[in-house]
């Protein structure tokens, strides 16, 4: 499957070449020239990398880095800066708020092509997480205990996940429901316990690292 970047940029021209360019490395590029359009699709389905640029029609691109960097959800979306504002301490600040790369305009093509190839390759990288006998990758969407696969269900799958990712950090409850149904509120606490027992009984003797935290949530001990 192919990685999705979303090209923020208000110059045609600039996003047609981007488009086109990353388009030919097989990657899926999907192109927005004011911020509002770019948020609403992200909402729908998040990208593996944003390009983005900071001076924009309708907001600041600092604005849109924020608005991304303030839910731990998005974590995992790759963002890029590419900008024409080239002062030391517009790269500052794009990198404070949570940028990864910072690319200028002017740019050459061959350095874009080759700094894309290096955010996606550590995005691949960071998808799989290994703790003791137990691995789980993001993307590919498997859980192997002492290299043997296990069959998870989506909730199961999303709850470990978060948990191994905190690694020994406390997980709430509320935290964990708002990762697999959102903000609504029509689900008990006790729904993620249910699915916790049953986790823990698929890993088998690596259940044990699932540690719960009286009146709080679990946590995925090393």
């Amino acid at each position: 499957m192919a990685n999705v970047i979303y090209s923020v940029e208000d110059d045609s021209n600039i996003a047609k070449i981007i488009q086109l360019t990353l388009t030919k490395q097989g990657y899926e590029v999907l192109s927005f020239q004011d911020g509002q359009s770019f948020l609403e699709a992200f909402q729908e389905r998040k990208p593996d990398l944003v390009l983005l640029d900071l001076m924009l029609p309708d907001c600041n691109g600092l604005d849109l880095l924020r608005k991304i960097r303030a839910n731990r959800n998005n974590d995992s979306v790759s963002i890029m800066i590419v900008s024409a504002k080239n002062q030391v301490v517009d790269k500052v600040d794009g990198l404070d708020l949570g940028a990864d790369d910072y690319l200028e305009k002017p740019f050459d093509i061959l350095e874009l092509i080759s700094r894309v190839h290096a955010r996606l390759r550590r995005v691949r990288q960071e998808t799989a997480i290994t703790i003791d006998k137990v691995t789980i990758d993001s993307e590919r969407r498997t859980c192997l205990v002492e290299g043997r696969d296990v069959s998870l269900t989506n909730a199961e799958f999303t709850i470990l996940y978060e948990l191994m990712k905190a690694s020994d950090k406390v997980v709430s409850r509320d935290r964990l429901l708002t990762v697999l149904w959102g903000d609504k509120d029509v689900y008990e606490s006790r729904t993620v316990d249910v699915h916790i027992k049953s986790l823990r009984n698929k890993l088998d003797g690596q259940g044990k690292h699932i540690v719960s935290v009286y009146g709080i949530g679990y946590k995925y001990t090393k």
